[in-house]
């Protein structure tokens, strides 16, 4: 037997088997663009709205995808969050800045059978025939949903039914208290191609988007952005006598390792308070120390260190610099993956 056949033939075996193990698939990062704008949008916070827009625009979402998901999510959130996202989007678009337009969404023809198209959509994306007394009872929600929804917003194109899906499970899981609902187009994305392991990790996105951070997110801390492994934030809270700043995390986001060095009178380090969320605290030769809302992390000056967010979940804390004239910050390698993920 040949090296060649009888790598094909174990392969064989092993599926036969059940013991292959299959990679899994995370969201793209245009789906995870989708997810947060979706989020924002049905929550109606334009603040974090604005800048996760813009964040799908520099990534490579076009003008005319984003506009879709607004619009389609009317139908899920109301007219007043949706005109007003919209409103968001166009104050972006006029920036300057060159976001590519796409291919813009086709309305219908005006004899086309809406509710015959929107019926073979909705049967398509739900396996079978949508019936039931409800329906019955309000048959104007049938048509509603059949000759609106599914008919004129799906057939507009420009999003896949799959993308289409993602941003109504992230609006929904963001309302809350819509669990029929929400179950039901989860079931729904599942036959357009998201796995279980996808819806998780949309719940997780809004679960953490809608997390109200205790002082605010702040700006993107882009001036020490290549210390950071992932998005970071910078909120100043006093600049005058002991300067304290807010830093916020995303999840799996964290500093390289780093040491602050003292000062001439021999005193410096820093001092983390713990506002928000989950993350970790590590010095080197050391294990790491799980951090939690209220918890006090003392740093002494030339203990070689790191912190960062846990992989589910965003992290804030207060980082206060002990003064010390002439103190400096040594900047080390990056926290590595194999590293960081050996954490919960």
């Amino acid at each position: 037997m040949s090296k060649r056949f009888f790598k094909i033939f174990l392969l064989i075996a092993l599926i036969f088997t059940g013991n292959i193990i299959m990679a899994k698939e995370n969201l793209t990062t245009k789906e995870h663009n989708i997810v947060l704008i979706s989020s924002y949008t049905a929550s109606g916070d334009l603040g974090n709205l604005e800048q996760a827009t813009r964040k799908g625009l520099e990534d490579g979402l076009t003008i005319n995808e984003i506009k879709e998901i607004m619009v389609q999510l009317y139908a899920y959130c109301g007219f007043p969050k949706s005109i007003n996202a919209v409103s968001t989007l166009m104050k972006l678009s006029k920036e300057g800045k060159k976001y590519k337009e796409g291919k813009a969404g086709k309305p219908l023809p005006k004899n086309a059978d809406k509710n015959a198209i929107g019926e073979k959509t909705q049967t398509e994306l739900c396996g079978s025939p949508v019936k039931g007394e409800l329906f019955e009872f309000a048959p104007a929600i049938d048509d509603y949903l059949k000759e609106h929804l599914f008919g004129d917003i799906f057939a507009r194109g420009v999003l896949t039914n799959k993308e289409r899906e993602i941003a109504t499970v992230a609006a929904l899981a963001t309302i809350g208290n819509v669990e029929p609902q929400l179950n039901a187009h989860i079931q729904i994305a599942k036959n357009t191609g998201v796995t279980q392991e996808q819806v998780d990790e949309i719940i997780s996105m809004v679960k953490n988007a809608q997390y109200k951070f205790t002082f605010g997110l702040g700006d993107k801390n882009d001036a020490f952005a290549k210390y950071f492994i992932g998005q970071s934030y910078l909120k100043p809270l006093i600049k005058e006598q002991v300067p304290l700043y807010n830093v916020t995390f995303e999840p799996k986001c964290r500093n390289n390792w780093h040491i602050h060095h003292a000062g001439k009178d021999g005193k410096g380090g820093q001092i983390l308070i713990v506002t928000d969320g989950r993350g970790y605290y590590q010095e080197w030769g050391k294990p790491a120390r799980e951090l939690k809302k209220g918890d006090v992390v003392n740093i002494p000056a030339g203990v070689k260190h790191w912190h960062g967010a846990a992989k589910d979940s965003w992290f804030s804390h207060i980082a206060v610099e002990v003064p010390s004239e002439g103190a400096t910050n040594e900047w080390l390698e990056e926290v590595s993956d194999e590293e960081y993920n050996k954490l919960n």
